[in-house]
């Protein structure tokens, strides 16, 4: 399965207000790998940053003035993510200034969801996890996820860290359902699981018994023939094969 680990950063909390996407950060996992097959980019919004936005992310208006329009660059993004499941940390925000910006445009494509299936990180840590913190920050504590690059928000980055994630929180046991696919003892999502042959560089090397070790091994065998006080059972069966040879 093709996923994309997605996220965006944006002028303010609420589309409806006029808020618009200024980062589009996207990494591919394929076959639960990550790819070097990357989207990213920078898009001038049209509209002043809120200053509460830009303390999260630190993205300045003076940054975006050069850079393209999300009409510039929607072809190319749709592009890229059609197909896949988009992975994302809390996707109803993301997924609404997505649509918000298609829908603005007046494109073929309105909603993300008619060409992407998307997956909830964030609902599903607090499936996992019920009662404790799930954003990114903890997850990562949880996990082990090495986030300490992560001094602000960054969409590109935030995906990379999220792919790490996503990989711990679903590299769980699995078992056999009823129906023969593989599950995730944890998500309950099934996991796509394909055998890889053993790969070896060279022949394995034999390394024979020296005749000390083998008359050790003849002390050993007799002693605990001694103390079985009858004929041990690896004496009876190389009688037997030898009654047919």
């Amino acid at each position: 399965m093709r996923q994309i680990v997605l996220d965006t950063e944006t002028t303010g909390l609420e589309p409806k207000q006029g808020h618009r996407i200024i980062e589009i950060g996207c990494v591919e996992v394929n076959n639960r790998r990550l790819t070097n097959n990357r989207f990213h980019q920078y898009i001038n919004p049209q509209r002043e940053i809120d200053e509460g936005a830009m303390e999260v992310h630190g993205i300045s208006n003076e940054f975006l003035a050069d850079k393209p329009l999300f009409r510039d660059i929607a072809d190319d993004f749709l592009a890229f993510v059609d197909g896949a499941e988009l992975i994302i940390h809390n996707a109803p925000f993301d997924v609404g200034f997505i649509n918000h910006e298609l829908r603005q445009l007046g494109a073929t494509v309105s909603r993300i969801e008619d060409i992407c299936t998307i997956l909830d990180t964030l609902f599903m840590a607090r499936q996992m996890h019920p009662g404790q913190k799930n954003n990114l920050d903890a997850l990562c504590k949880r996990y082990e996820i090495d986030n300490s690059s992560r001094s602000l928000h960054g969409a590109l980055l935030d995906a990379e860290i999220l792919a790490d994630v996503y990989l711990a929180m679903t590299g769980g046991q699995v078992h056999l359902s009823l129906d023969g696919r593989e599950v995730n003892e944890h998500t309950g999502h099934s996991v796509e699981s394909t055998p890889q042959p053993v790969q070896r560089s060279q022949k394995l090397r034999i390394i024979p018994a020296s005749e000390s070790e083998l008359a050790e091994h003849d002390r050993r065998m007799a002693a605990i023939a001694r103390a079985c006080g009858d004929k041990p059972v690896w004496q009876l069966l190389e009688e037997t094969d030898d009654t047919l040879v």
